[in-house]
């Protein structure tokens, strides 16, 4: 009978150790070098025709380009973006199923409705693909031309100007808040279920102010309907050349950004989150996107880490937080 010496044996089980951990390495090294390895959606937290679904149909024509793979978008309306979240949770965590969706849905939604996801555990930013601000707008037949005689009106009135939002919780009413404070106000908000139903009643006379988006709200600048007073972005907007930051007109704290951007589950290997990313950044920088966004109101996000994008909602979560805890402000 043979008798194989210890030494032997060890190196045997040793090299199947090693053999399985191989087996086991080389799939998933392989699949990030693949990738993409099938069709790869790309799923919206807003309606058909909305903001971010024309972001995502744009990105996706870049990247089927770019990649030689079949890129499709599918609408998840709904929630506050919290359907969206839970279909891409929902599906198979291998970089095939993207999110496109603002930045507000860590930093805002879970401080405004109840959701079942952790924005910070479940989720994570991958590229951020466009930026703008949030902009006053007025009913054109407000008296006050500037900001500061909108400020003098307001005055006037104590307790007896609205401002409308698209979202109770939401940026659009806790700028409001903000405004309130450093201007000495007194605006009472009215939440809306969207932008479209306030922006009519802004230009119906219902409600006289509301800060919105300037994807929706631009056109209706453009043709008379919306009288724009200032802008919440770190500089003036290319589309509203005349139109002044809030900053310019003595309030620098009301600089805040909104984004949007490309979010994975933090389980995507790391190696096809970077082919992810570098995708996502190629396709944003070619002409017909940056024109695109331009004419929507917006900019061509900023090439930041994915830890730097965790770190900047987390930020906005705090002072979000912040301003609703506030005006003791309850979750639906």
């Amino acid at each position: 009978m043979n008798h194989t010496p210890k030494s032997a044996r060890r190196r045997a089980v040793l090299l199947c150790t090693l053999g399985a951990a191989l087996s086991l390495a080389v799939p998933t090294a392989s699949h990030a070098q693949a990738w993409p390895e099938k069709v790869v959606r790309i799923v919206v937290g807003g309606p058909a025709g909305g903001t971010a679904d024309i972001l995502a149909r744009l990105l996706a024509e870049g990247l089927t380009q770019s990649l030689g793979k079949p890129v499709i978008v599918e609408q998840k309306p709904g929630g506050a973006g919290a359907i969206a979240v839970n279909t891409l949770l929902s599906s198979p965590h291998d970089g095939h199923t993207l999110l496109l969706i603002q930045g507000g849905i860590v930093s805002e939604t879970p401080l405004a409705v109840k959701v079942s996801f952790d924005p910070f555990k479940d989720l994570k930013p991958v590229a951020q693909v466009a930026r703008t601000g949030l902009v006053l707008v007025g009913n054109p037949r407000l008296p006050a031309k500037n900001l500061a005689e909108l400020v003098a009106y307001i005055k006037s009135k104590p307790g007896q100007i609205d401002y409308a939002s698209y979202a109770a919780g939401m940026r659009g009413q806790t700028i409001g808040v903000q405004f309130n404070r450093l201007a000495g106000l007194d605006m009472n908000h009215v939440g809306y279920k969207g932008s479209p139903p306030a922006l009519q009643d802004v230009m119906g006379g219902h409600v006289p102010l509301m800060f919105d988006g300037l994807a929706t709200s631009l056109p209706l600048i453009k043709s008379g309907k919306l009288k724009p007073y200032a802008v919440a972005y770190p500089k003036r907007i290319a589309a509203l050349p005349d139109v002044p930051t809030f900053a310019e007109l003595g309030y620098p704290a009301m600089t805040e950004p909104s984004w949007m951007g490309v979010w994975v589950p933090p389980d995507v290997p790391a190696a096809v989150q970077e082919k992810i990313r570098g995708a996502v950044l190629a396709a944003v920088q070619k002409p017909g996107y940056r024109e695109r966004l331009s004419a929507m109101g917006m900019e061509v996000g900023q090439p930041l880490s994915s830890e730097a994008l965790s770190r900047e909602a987390r930020a906005a979560y705090e002072r979000q937080a912040e301003l609703l805890r506030s005006i003791h402000f309850v979750p639906e």
